[in-house]
């Protein structure tokens, strides 16, 4: 048998190469939340969601004003949670896997810690099974993508039917909020979805009931 000379080794590609390859992928691939999490690994500079169907939402950095807004937000989030004791708090890199099987990363959130630690280490470490108990998006209005507002509304909507208790869709362009609270789970409107209440020109919001002493002053927001 004459067997072939092996194949010349491939050359590694340059670091500076890699960094700049994009992403692709076939536009009907669908994944599972365990494929997902594997693509996510091999492509840690990418911003990815994964919808219901398994669908990759391929999403794009967030500009500077964005990103100070948030990262204030955060700010304020995790001071209340101290000083509250327990609560956490994550950032928008944060996959939360949502029981339609969808996994989605709000700009801001926070869960009351018994929730968490009823959690195993191993799903602490991969996208938690559970959906937050609030939920904070920023929208764009130049966005026409995946941060555009009525791209923004459809993933509250999907908070909203996963579990979330509250949600908070901020618009810094136009100093408004649109609130969005918990569905019913009991009694004659139970699974009614809520419509969200939109406030012009808002100054603070409140957690409530749902997280007790957290107050946001958004002028400062706005003004970021």
């Amino acid at each position: 048998m004459t067997c072939a000379p092996p194949a010349e080794a491939p050359t590694a590609p340059d670091a500076a190469d890699t960094a700049l390859a994009p992403l692709l992928l076939p536009h009907d691939l669908r994944l599972t939340p365990e494929q997902f999490a594997l693509v996510c690994e091999a492509n840690p500079d990418a911003v990815l969601e994964l919808a219901a169907d398994g669908h990759l939402i391929t999403m794009t950095p967030t500009g500077g004003e964005t990103g100070r807004r948030n990262t204030r937000l955060l700010t304020r989030l995790q001071t209340w949670a101290d000083l509250q004791g327990g609560w956490e708090v994550f950032d928008s890199s944060t996959g939360f896997r949502l029981k339609d099987g969808s996994v989605l990363s709000p700009d801001a959130a926070v869960m009351r810690p018994e929730r968490w630690q009823a959690l195993t280490p191993e799903q602490r470490r991969t996208f938690p099974p559970l959906c937050p108990d609030l939920v904070i998006e920023l929208a764009s209005a130049s966005d026409a993508g995946p941060r555009a507002a009525e791209a923004l509304r459809r993933k509250m909507a999907l908070y909203q039917a996963n579990g979330a208790q509250l949600g908070w869709l901020l618009f810094p362009e136009q100093r408004a909020v649109e609130i969005w609270p918990a569905r019913p789970t009991a009694g004659a409107s139970a699974g009614a979805a809520p419509a969200p209440q939109r406030l012009e020109n808002a100054m603070r919001l409140e957690g409530g009931d749902v997280l007790p002493e957290l107050v946001l002053e958004l002028e400062e927001l706005w003004a970021a």
